[in-house]
């Protein structure tokens, strides 16, 4: 039994520390200490004037780190690390936010409350374990007697649920008062039921504002400087960096290519052999994803998988084994497992070409020059020094900021993320590893995040207040085709005036609909018509639609009379997490919140105390 309970302990604690990320400590030996600029006092941020401290964030952020590190069973990249440190800080400001609110509505935990939800409600992922269950199912005694056994509180649980509820409950009182008064009428759910059942097919004929198919117009300067100061928040830009890339390319070579080929045939040989085309793969494919299920690529039909691997597929029989097949992800191996007509279940073996222990080596010296020489430097001319020295091609490339950078179709690891963390005009990266190659890149310019100026975006003001124009011209045409409609039928008034009518299949008032888009006026007005009338002009974006409604099918009352309680709880739920999401975000949009990350990774990449 107390195997069994220590066994439940290790469970329950993996589970208690991947849900209450976020009540971090602050170690004085984190050996972050160690590093001039940070002190126990650096503030990486001031929410409503509550600090934020770096370690506190750098804790978080490691944390974060070994969860991702663990799930993805690697190292993870600069890059990733970046989007873990934007988590990471959220969460603490959240954090904060949510504290503040507390104090201001008054609202606490008792220690009554926090040893009442600990025996009652078990933490997401608890109920899941199998030492907590009689017959498949979760048994709570079980549960209540484990937290009442001394291996609980030597194995830390208890001081884990007591973090974990002490946070949840005053949450979740928070929330329940922000959505306490979401109701839904009887009425209103039956209109929400209709929204998501109703459905129509419609004629109609489409105006589109084709440039080249009309006359010029006109837009002054005012209109665009008067939509730029009315709209600035659809100009809103990420921060813009422009980078010098020096690439070492890890060229494949002949002898790479036959070493790839003849391996490829070795595996061939042993599975013809008498080996299992499953077991071969799990240990030898480099195609990870498959290779932990056999090989096995599931079920597919055509248009799925590359040429020549799709035909080499398709003109396999059930349980052959195809000859090496070369795709540009290297030679592989297929076995067709199930066919039904054009559906087939396959299963393959994947080796990439890749450079051998000498060209390798030879790849790495290089690296190795061009890292002594510019890696990490903040002189700008010994970049291009390396560059000429060695003759390795520069390339200027565009980063832009949360997002990864890709150049040449390849993706270059954490580039993008250290142009933007403090870094200084004209210095270089390190050395960055890829598959294809390794990059080392220097920064040549940074435009801040915000607003675009005029100067940059005018021309697209322009163009779109162009379109609006062509659009709004189309509307006279419009109107006099609805007008003739309505006194005899859409197709009649459109043949009358050369026009096309096209015709949908039926529709939600949420599907994308050819020729009518989705989510716009156009698919909306089809749902306020009555039977064969024609609507009045209807404006989008791309031009102007007359619509004649053809067939409508109403959501069915019985079906909703049959559904309704259960529907009516999920509507007040989804209700409540909306009221609750808005909630949240306008208070994180109300609240004074300085970052000064950026400042503080700047200094510590060039050591400056702060």
């Amino acid at each position: 039994m107390l195997q069994s309970m220590r066994s439940a302990a290790k469970y329950v604690w993996i589970v208690l520390i991947i849900a209450f990320v976020g009540g971090f400590l602050l170690v004085d030996s984190s050996g972050l200490l160690g590093r001039a600029p940070v002190t126990t006092n650096t503030v990486v941020a001031n929410v409503n004037g509550e600090d934020i401290l770096y370690l506190n964030w750098e804790q978080a952020v490691q944390n974060l780190e070994q969860q991702e590190a663990q799930r993805l069973g690697r190292g993870i990249t600069l890059d990733e690390r970046r989007t873990l440190e934007d988590r990471a800080f959220d969460e603490l400001v959240n954090d904060v936010l949510l504290r503040q609110e507390y104090e201001r509505r008054g609202i606490s935990v008792t220690d009554a409350e926090i040893m009442d939800a600990a025996r009652q409600s078990p933490p997401p992922g608890v109920e899941q374990n199998p030492d907590f269950q009689t017959d498949g199912q979760f048994d709570i005694t079980k549960y209540q007697r484990f937290l009442a056994s001394p291996i609980a509180r030597q194995q830390g649980l208890l001081v884990g649920l007591e973090n974990f509820y002490r946070s949840e409950i005053p949450r979740q009182k928070l929330f329940d008062q922000v959505s306490s008064d979401v109701w839904v009428s009887e009425a209103r759910l039956w209109q929400i039921y209709k929204d998501r059942n109703d459905s129509a097919k419609v004629s109609f004929v489409a105006f589109r504002a084709d440039a080249d198919s009309m006359s010029k117009v006109d837009v002054s300067d005012a209109d665009v400087s008067k939509f730029y100061n009315d709209n600035k928040k659809l100009f809103e830009r990420p921060a813009r960096a422009v980078l010098s890339l020096m690439n070492i390319e890890r060229a494949i070579t002949a002898v790479d290519s036959q070493s790839a080929r003849a391996r490829i045939d070795a595996l061939r040989a042993e599975i013809v052999g008498g080996a299992d085309f499953a077991s071969v793969a799990m240990r030898e494919s480099v195609d990870t994803s498959s290779a932990v299920n056999g090989g096995s690529l599931g079920e597919s039909t055509r248009g799925r998988y590359v040429e020549p691997f799709e035909t080499a597929a398709y003109a396999l029989s059930v349980g052959e084994l195809s000859q090496p097949v070369q795709t540009p992800f290297g030679w592989h191996l297929i076995r067709v497992d199930s066919k039904r007509g054009d559906t087939l279940n396959l299963r393959h073996l994947l080796i990439a070409i890749t450079q051998s222990d000498s060209t390798a080596s030879a790849t790495d010296r290089l690296a190795d020059r061009v890292s002594n020489i510019a890696a990490g430097v903040t002189e700008s001319a010994l970049f291009d020094s390396a560059a000429t020295e060695l003759g390795l091609p520069v390339s200027q490339v565009v980063a832009t900021e949360n997002e990864p950078l890709n150049f040449a179709g390849r993706y270059v690891p954490g580039m993008s993320a250290w142009a933007f963390s403090g870094t200084q005009i004209g210095e270089s990266s390190d050395l960055q590893d890829a598959p294809e190659a390794y990059y080392i890149g220097r920064l040549d310019s940074l435009r801040a995040g915000g607003v675009a100026p005029l100067d940059d975006v005018k021309d697209d003001i322009r163009r779109r207040l162009e379109r609006q124009k062509r659009v709004d011209a189309l509307v006279p045409k419009a109107q006099a085709l609805a007008s003739a409609a309505r006194s005899s039928t859409l197709p009649t008034a459109a043949a009358a005036q050369g026009l096309t009518v096209e015709q949908t299949d039926r529709f939600g008032r949420s599907s994308l609909v050819p020729g009518l888009g989705q989510f716009t006026a156009a698919v909306g007005a089809a749902f306020g018509l009555k039977m064969g009338e024609v609507s009045q002009p209807v404006k989008t974006q791309d031009g102007v639609f007359v619509v004649q409604l053809d067939e409508f099918a109403p959501a069915d009352s019985a079906d909703f009379a049959l559904i309704s309680p259960v529907f009516r709880m999920q509507t007040v739920q989804s209700l409540k997490q909306e009221r609750v999401q808005q909630y949240l975000l306008g208070m994180r949009e109300n609240a004074k919140i300085k970052d000064d990350r950026k400042k503080i990774q700047a200094n510590l990449r060039r050591q400056v105390p702060l």
